[in-house]
C-alpha cells in the first residue's frame, strides 16, 4: 500500500525534477536564457512541483490558459531540501504561515486519467525572499516537455493507456531524511 504522504519524483544523485506550468510569454525567454529571467516574476511565490501528473491535471495537460507551455526545472538536491527545511504546512497557523519563506501543501495525487487517488502530493511554494535563490543557485536546467505532455495527454485520449504511460516521466519514491519528514507532516 502507498503511504499518504510522500514525495514521488524524478532524481539523481544530486539533482532532482521538478515541473511548472506558463505561458510562452514566460517559457520562451526563460528556455533561451537556459533560466529564469523576466518576464518571469521575482516578487511572487512560485510554486514547484514534484508530481508530473499532478501538474498535468493542474495544467488541464498544457491546455490551460497560461499554462500552455510544461517545463522540467532540475534543481539541486541540496537546494531541494534547504527549501523543504525551511517550509511551513499551508495547514499551520496562519500567522506561521505568513512568516514562512516556503510553504508546503499535499493534494490527492492524480492518475492518469485524472482521478483522484488516496495518497498526497507535495506541491512547494518558494516565496519572494528566495526564488533569486531558486533561480540562481539552485536550478541547473530548464526544459520544455510540452510536446511529450501533449503525445501523452493524445495518447490517453484515444484511449492507448499504456503508451500513454510510456511518456511519463519516470518517478520513485524520494528519500526524505526523519526530521524532514515529521516538519512536512509525513508521518502522520
Amino acid at each position: 500500500m502507498t503511504p499518504r504522504y510522500e514525495i514521488r519524483a524524478q532524481y539523481d544523485a544530486r539533482t532532482i525534477v521538478v515541473y511548472q506550468a506558463y505561458s510562452p510569454a514566460i517559457a520562451d525567454p526563460c528556455l533561451r536564457a537556459g533560466r529564469f529571467v523576466p518576464p518571469f516574476s521575482f516578487h511572487r511565490m512560485t510554486w514547484i512541483k514534484p508530481s508530473f501528473l499532478w501538474l498535468m491535471h493542474r495544467s488541464n495537460w498544457a491546455r490551460k490558459s497560461g499554462q500552455e507551455r510544461i517545463l522540467a526545472v532540475r534543481i539541486t538536491r541540496s537546494g531541494w531540501e534547504e527549501a523543504l527545511s525551511s517550509a511551513v504546512l499551508t495547514t499551520a497557523d496562519p500567522a506561521a504561515v505568513a512568516q514562512a519563506p516556503v510553504h508546503v501543501q499535499w493534494d490527492p495525487e492524480r492518475s492518469l486519467r485524472g482521478a483522484a487517488l488516496n495518497h498526497y502530493s507535495i506541491q512547494v511554494g518558494v516565496g519572494r525572499g528566495l526564488i533569486r535563490t531558486l533561480a540562481e543557485d539552485w536550478v541547473v536546467g530548464l526544459t520544455d516537455i510540452t510536446a511529450q505532455a501533449r503525445r501523452a495527454a493524445a495518447a490517453k485520449q484515444s484511449g492507448r493507456a499504456s503508451q500513454a504511460q510510456r511518456l511519463l516521466p519516470p518517478e520513485r519514491v524520494y528519500p526524505v531524511p526523519p526530521a524532514l519528514a515529521k516538519r512536512l507532516g509525513m508521518d502522520g
